[in-house]
């Protein structure tokens, strides 16, 4: 069975990479008539596509860039980034391995037997954030008046800023996609108009803690998807550096060894596979790999050169609170 793991040793450029394993792995789903292959061979080129041929990135970063000067106009007090980012490749790589193994265990578990390749692909044209953007937002401390809380006013203009970029965005090319979320779990915070297109992680954070606002869009100028998160900092801290980082991934091993546990090896090929191409993934060290413009001296000391781990940055916008001094009415 080809794995990722196999180019990760060569030398060579991510780009490179990807060409090798798409390549090998479409020969391989010709050669078996496994067509989840065939479609884990799209799915590489659909990344391949974005990193040789991103003009559109020019346009797209342009119009979001508009969002952020309407911040700096709306809200001068406010310290705010905004980011961009291409999937990289082995957290692409563990994201559709993952979804093969949460739908046919799903399913397995629902209805006593497993999918069929039909009803697994149907499942893995779901990737909606192979680009996506972050707002970051801070209140400064002299903003805050006595007897204010600092997170409670940020996420009151959290929602707010959710409020408006949506119609901000569709009115420049973009087309909000539902999220798919119950009525449970849409928040009284976000106007009503808005709120099936959010998926609402502050209201209803996850169960390791982390919190975000998420809606995705259909870039109609570029014909892709994009996913953008509305954050504040210290709930972006908390994702990225914090509890919710580590516990995340426990959790996540956790599942994975549970599912193996439950689903009889040599019964679904697809599942196996999946499990394989994951774990091989989860248990590398970052350190051994030879990928040009990439090194690594453990798993926390990475410098990441073209998007192989962390993801390639393609929106760096950074606007600090203007009145550093004077508090807002």
């Amino acid at each position: 069975m080809i794995t990722l793991n196999d180019y990760l040793f060569s030398g060579n450029t991510v780009l490179k990479i990807l060409h090798q394993y798409s390549n090998d792995l479409r020969n391989s789903a010709k050669s078996t008539h496994n067509s989840i292959d065939l479609a884990h061979s799209n799915f590489l080129i659909q990344i391949i596509e974005l990193l040789e041929h991103n003009d559109f990135l020019t346009s797209q970063s342009q119009r979001i860039k508009e969002f952020y000067k309407y911040m700096t106009r709306e809200y001068p007090f406010l310290a705010f980034t905004f980011k961009g980012r291409i999937k990289s490749l082995i957290r692409a790589e563990e994201k559709f391995n993952g979804y093969i193994l949460e739908y046919i265990y799903k399913y397995y578990k629902n209805n006593g037997k497993f999918p069929s390749e039909v009803e697994i692909k149907s499942k893995l044209i779901c990737f909606r954030d192979l680009i996506a953007y972050r707002i970051v937002i801070s209140m400064p401390s002299c903003h805050i008046k006595n007897g204010d809380e600092r997170s409670e006013i940020e996420k009151k203009y959290l929602y707010e800023i959710a409020d408006v970029v949506l119609e901000f965005l569709e009115e420049r090319g973009f087309t909000a996609e539902l999220s798919g979320f119950t009525e449970d779990r849409y928040s009284d915070k976000l106007k009503e108009a808005v709120r099936p297109y959010y998926r609402d992680y502050v209201s209803f954070p996850r169960s390791t803690g982390y919190q975000s606002i998420h809606i995705t869009f259909y870039d109609n100028l570029a014909r892709c998807y994009t996913e953008l998160q509305l954050r504040t900092k210290d709930m972006d801290d908390f994702a990225e550096i914090g509890d919710a980082n580590h516990f995340g991934y426990e959790k996540l091993q956790e599942a994975r060894r549970t599912k193996r546990d439950e689903i009889p090896v040599s019964e679904c090929i697809y599942f196996d596979e999946a499990y394989e191409r994951l774990t091989k993934l989860q248990e590398l060290e970052l350190a051994d790999i030879d990928v040009n413009m990439f090194k690594a001296i453990n798993n926390q000391l990475i410098n990441d050169g073209c998007g192989l781990f962390r993801g390639r940055q393609i929106l760096p916008f950074e606007h600090l609170s203007r009145f550093q001094n004077d508090l807002i009415d």
